[in-house]
């Protein structure tokens, strides 16, 4: 017989994946395909070339919209939704490929260590908490739009898991930072350079709802965190 015994089969990239990785990337890959197929007019006619733009407008975090419901006082739904629904619409094909890309790599490692609802929770908490601060700490019209802060939020998790395991090896728990580090100052080099976006302030924000997030999905870890920030 010449078939390969099942055991020497390679597997597959997405067999190797946590189902709920998997599953957002799919989400954020078909939405994002939806606009580029619409943008060649390939389905829904005219109209689904300004899909992408109304998106945008519907869906996407506005501080203008918050600081409205703030003072205001109420929170219609469907403003209180684009606290979330702003991760799933990206600018540019470029710009959803490269979140999708961070996710499916830092959720592989989030998912495989804490399981498939962690990173469902994590994804939301981070996208969440970006909003939340995106809002409060600037003062701009410019849109919050794409999966980065929950991006940001498995690099948070992720730092995490390495923060526990040097601090097991006795090792320097700092250098569990350093990815985030590197990626911080990148941004602020490329803004310096190129004016880059204030979306930055989202994307910290996520990073430190996911290590949070992290934390507190094992047993015991924010109470150890505490005790050794208070012996510094």
């Amino acid at each position: 017989m010449n078939d390969t015994p099942s055991e020497h089969r390679p597997e597959l990239p997405f067999n190797t994946l946590p189902p709920a990785v998997v599953a957002l990337a799919l989400v954020l890959g078909g939405i994002e395909a939806l606009f580029q197929i619409g943008s060649y007019g390939i389905i829904g006619g005219p109209d689904a070339v300004g899909w992408r733009i109304a998106a945008m407008e519907d869906y996407g975090f506005f501080d203008t919209v918050f600081e409205a419901m703030r003072t205001q006082g109420t929170w219609p739904l469907e403003h209180v939704i684009r606290f979330l629904s702003y991760a799933f619409v990206h600018y540019s094909l470029t710009h959803a490929l490269m979140a999708i890309v961070f996710i499916l790599a830092l959720g592989k490692m989030v998912g495989e260590t804490f399981g498939n609802v962690a990173v469902f929770v994590i994804f939301f908490a981070s996208t969440l908490f970006g909003a939340l601060i995106y809002g409060l700490v600037l003062s701009t019209a410019q849109p919050l739009l794409g999966a980065y802060p929950a991006a940001y939020g498995f690099i948070g998790a992720y730092t995490f898991i390495l923060w526990l395991g040097l601090g097991r090896m006795q090792e320097n728990r700092m250098r569990a930072f350093t990815l985030i580090g590197l990626l911080m100052g990148l941004q602020l080099v490329f803004g310096l350079l190129f004016g880059g976006s204030l979306d930055w302030v989202a994307k910290l924000a996520g990073f430190v709802a996911g290590f949070g997030t992290a934390a507190l999905l094992v047993p015991g870890a924010m109470g150890r965190i505490m005790a050794r920030l208070r012996r510094r």
